[in-house]
């Protein structure tokens, strides 16, 4: 291995333990950091976000090791996450390539900046578990934000990790360190994983990168997992909202 291609190898790993601690602790966000520097480092944006994808579902495994055994996951609304999540993941990978992406960037970014504010102005929000009594009503409206979640995870990758883990602390009453659980193996693992398929099949992978950018993403999951359960949810709580702002400037930023 040359130097160029050690030291390429070594920042890639880098870019993604980054990333993907920060996602694991914060419940969402790696896309922030890694597709934008996979993206400034040449490749264009379609074979950006498949390598992106793919790479993600190590942040998933590594977190599951973590936060699968302190039992954080709820059968029940798992199976809702993935099933009115999946089909929207799809329909939002085939349909990327059509979408005007500043325009698309700029409404992220709004509605980004929207979940900081509205989460810093609720201090008991996410602080502790209040379940949600399951109606047809409140199955209903949860399936259908979270397919809407998925059609963006799909197409835009960034940041819809923290639309999840708001909604499942907003609708389904879940404190912050269980929901940046289910956020993480579930979205992780399920929403990112049929992402890079449709991608991968219709577009092109960097497989190359993908050694680095996994390795880094397998550390980088169960770091931020580990250090989420460690600090609770008041801490995930503020990392959150932290996290948001900064990410819907950027896009803000990105997309001007």
């Amino acid at each position: 291995m040359s130097l160029e291609s050690l030291l390429m190898f070594l920042g890639l790993g880098l870019i993604a333990v980054i990333a993907n601690a920060m996602s694991a602790f914060a419940g969402g966000g790696a896309g922030l950091v890694q597709l934008p520097a996979l993206i400034l480092l040449g490749l264009p944006f379609a074979t950006a976000l498949a390598t992106h994808k793919l790479a993600s579902v190590a942040l998933g495994i590594g977190a599951a090791g973590r936060h699968w055994r302190a039992s954080s996951l709820d059968p029940q609304l798992s199976g809702l996450v993935l099933l009115a999540g999946l089909p929207g993941v799809w329909i939002g990978a085939s349909a990327v390539l059509a979408l005007p992406d500043r325009l698309a960037s700029a409404a992220l970014a709004l509605l980004t900046l929207g979940l900081g504010f509205y989460s810093a102005r609720r201090p008991e929000l996410g602080r502790e578990d209040r379940p949600t009594a399951w109606t047809r009503s409140t199955i209903a409206v949860g399936a259908a934000v979270l397919f809407g979640i998925g059609i963006l995870n799909g197409s835009l990758t960034s940041g819809t990790g923290l639309f999840v883990t708001i909604w499942l602390v907003r609708w389904f009453g879940l404190s912050y360190t269980r929901a940046v659980a289910h956020t993480l193996i579930l979205v992780g693992l399920g929403w990112n994983g049929t992402g890079a398929l449709v991608l991968g099949i219709s577009g092109e992978i960097r497989w190359d990168w993908l050694p680095a950018l996994i390795a880094g993403s397998l550390i980088g999951g169960y770091l931020g997992a580990h250090l989420s359960l460690k600090r609770g949810s008041r801490m995930v709580k503020r990392a959150f909202e932290l996290l948001a702002l900064l990410m819907g400037v950027s896009l803000l930023i990105r997309s001007l």
